[in-house]
């Protein structure tokens, strides 16, 4: 199954519960300004009449008001767009869920095998696969093709034992007469669960339990 690069798409918002919260706080602040504007009148009732307030005076308090309001507005403005943000990315990731991700090198092993992305060394002779656990320590290594970058994981151990359950992670070692290239990371694909808001950023949640942001997805697909 061929892999495509994915996709955001920003739902609409849910604009019943935008705007009343909106309502709510365009009438506080318009509270607030009755209230600065009786207090301003009482001051100027009050104020000596051979030693009036300078006009200039007025003129700061109510540029400092108009400039804490404007600041409200924006706080709320971001806030709601904030929001917006949050909730469209997990709105516009529903369709991940079922789907199959390539990110990482972790993939989750249910007794199927795990597809794997390697990167494609030209000049190596061997490759060796090295299977990790969840503890860091070796689980098996074999040998794959020395070139190409898709194969799987059947998820037994080199004594043909099938590996427990679990989360494992890959890389893979490129030799050339017996010397290592290099040791690289491989990427794995696993299937999404469910999309979901965790402090505020959309995450996907994978089979398994590991969880990925959408940006450090590199390809999506259909499962087979």
């Amino acid at each position: 199954m061929e892999a495509t690069t994915p996709t955001l798409q920003t739902p609409p918002l849910f604009s019943g519960q935008r705007d009343t919260n909106q309502a709510q706080k365009t009438a506080a602040l318009g509270s607030d300004f009755e209230t600065f504007l009786k207090m301003l009148t009482v001051q100027m009732e009050n104020q000596d009449p051979l030693n009036p307030v300078d006009s200039a005076d007025y003129a700061v308090q109510l540029a400092t008001f108009s400039s804490v309001e404007q600041q409200v507005r924006t706080n709320d403005l971001l806030s709601s767009l904030a929001a917006t943000m949050a909730s469209g990315g997990v709105e516009s990731l529903g369709h991940w869920v079922g789907m199959d991700v390539r990110a990482g090198n972790e993939g989750y092993f249910d007794g199927s095998d795990i597809e794997l992305i390697a990167p494609d060394r030209k000049d190596a002779d061997q490759r060796i696969l090295v299977v990790r656990d969840e503890t860091g320590g070796i689980t098996t290594q074999e040998n794959i093709a020395a070139s190409g970058t898709d194969f799987s994981w059947d998820g037994n151990f080199a004594n043909g034992v099938e590996a427990p359950h679990g989360t494992y992670t890959f890389s893979v070692e490129s030799f050339n007469n017996g010397t290592l290239l290099a040791t690289e990371s491989v990427q794995a694909y696993n299937r999404v669960r469910e999309a979901v808001i965790e402090d505020g950023e959309a995450m996907l949640i994978l089979k398994g339990g590991n969880s990925v942001a959408p940006s450090d997805v590199a390809a999506l697909r259909s499962p087979d």
